[in-house]
């Protein structure tokens, strides 16, 4: 166990050396989020708007409707926001395997390359968006067994799809056969999966802890001094912070999965990767 953690860090700093090296990576988890805002304001406005306007309407029958109708809107929105994260991560994706290979790449190229993939994003999505309903249902309607078995249901989920993404952006293949690559090869990867993603979350919710302190700090500074320009500074600090470590942790995991997706499906070892680790970490099992 401690040399698949040392493994796994291992892979880790071999993953921030590729993103220090091609930096803007940066760009597809930017783009993603400015997307998913959009996308979230887009839908939150008119069914706030809804809302307000069935404020004060009862009876049985409206409550039913309206039930009805946020499951219908909630997967709409899981649909679409699914849809822009899995179509960026696969552009991320395919920019940093092109990266490990040694090729030149750009957000141009990874974004191209998304989206000739597009009919098989939108069919994954179109399976993620129903497998979230499906647990945000079991949550609402079972109390808390409801709840620990959509967490577990979840957690099973997105480890087994955890390569779903640079399979898509590797192969012309459709969102089934990419779960089922994914699950292939989590026989075969999924000590570095669990253990790497886990590692990454880790280390950026210490960091992410560490910066709202210190944001918090500096924002109680700049009111102490009792300037508006110190406190709008404070705040934008704050937020490019918080943001820049966002899109590193994001940038990150995508370049693990695909460094750990080139080696595992294809036996590449990618720019920046040590030879004898990876064939450590995924030598056959005895």
């Amino acid at each position: 166990m401690a040399g698949r953690f040392s493994r796994s860090w291992s892979l880790m700093k071999a993953s921030a050396a590729v993103l220090r090296s091609d930096k803007s990576l940066l760009m597809f988890p930017l783009a993603s989020g400015i997307c998913c805002l959009l996308v979230a304001a887009s839908f939150l406005i008119p069914i706030g708007m809804a809302f307000a306007a069935a404020d004060g309407v009862g009876g049985e029958t409206h409550q039913r409707a309206l039930s009805t109708g946020g499951y219908v809107a909630l997967f709409l929105f899981y649909l679409v926001q699914y849809f822009v994260i899995i179509f960026f991560n696969t552009a991320l994706a395919g920019a940093a395997l092109m990266r490990l290979r040694g090729e030149p790449t750009s957000f141009a190229a990874g974004f191209a390359l998304a989206r000739e993939r597009v009919v098989s994003i939108f069919g994954y999505a179109l399976i993620a968006a129903t497998v979230g309903l499906v647990l945000r249902a079991l949550q609402e309607r079972l109390g808390l067994i409801g709840r620990l078995v959509a967490g577990f249901l979840g957690l099973a989920w997105t480890v087994a799809t955890f390569l779903v993404v640079p399979v898509l952006a590797s192969q012309e293949v459709g969102p089934t056969e990419a779960i089922s690559r994914s699950v292939a090869l989590l026989k075969r990867t999924w000590g570095e999966n669990i253990i790497g993603n886990a590692g990454i979350g880790v280390v950026f919710g210490l960091l992410m802890f560490l910066a709202i302190l210190a944001a918090g700090g500096l924002i109680v500074g700049a009111f102490a001094m009792q300037s508006i320009a110190a406190v709008i500074l404070a705040f934008a600090v704050a937020a490019i912070g918080i943001t820049l470590l966002g899109l590193i942790q994001a940038s990150l995991q995508g370049i693990y999965a695909a460094a750990l997706y080139n080696y595992a499906e294809e036996g590449q070892v990618g720019y920046g990767f040590d030879q004898a680790m990876l064939e450590q970490a995924f030598k056959p099992k005895q």
